[in-house]
């Protein structure tokens, strides 16, 4: 069963010190209506029964699945989990219509990435598979990282 809290533990924990701030101001109900979507899944990898990383798979129309996050917790990154989890996520997300009856098998997986993604993560699709589609330049609100919660995270 999806759970809102979790997702965004998982958004919030990863994406705290690179800056991910879309679904910050999204309601209980928002997150709902997002994880309960046929197909939705989120996929989480475990260091020691404590959550390292997650991937998320979104379908999309005629086949299409959006590997719409991934990442680490900051102390779990560098150490290899990375590699395994984009490998299982993305084979998650070819076999999505075999969990999901109805679904359209897929056709093709894609991923947006950027340069606060860290160093290796290019390359990290690259060997496993995935070709660089589009490539464009647009300016990100100055905006400081938000942490997993307000004035949470090191400090310079």
């Amino acid at each position: 069963m999806p759970s809102p809290e979790f997702s965004r533990f998982l958004y919030t924990a990863v994406g705290g010190d690179v800056t991910w701030t879309d679904r910050l101001d999204w309601p209980y109900a928002r997150w709902q209506e997002f994880l309960e979507r046929p197909g939705v899944e989120t996929w989480v990898a475990y260091d020691r029964g404590t959550p390292a990383g997650f991937i998320e798979l979104d379908p999309q129309a005629d086949g299409v699945v959006e590997i719409s996050y991934f990442g680490l917790l900051p102390a779990f990154r560098g150490r290899g989990i990375g590699g395994r989890l984009l490998t299982a996520g993305t084979a998650r997300a070819w076999d999505l219509a075999e969990r999901w009856p109805g679904r359209e098998v897929t056709r093709r997986v894609w991923v947006h990435t950027c340069d606060q993604d860290g160093p290796y993560a290019l390359e990290n699709y690259r060997r496993r598979g995935f070709r660089l589609f589009d490539t464009r330049t647009e300016k990100e609100p100055d905006v400081p990282p938000p942490g997993p919660w307000p004035g949470a995270g090191p400090r310079a």
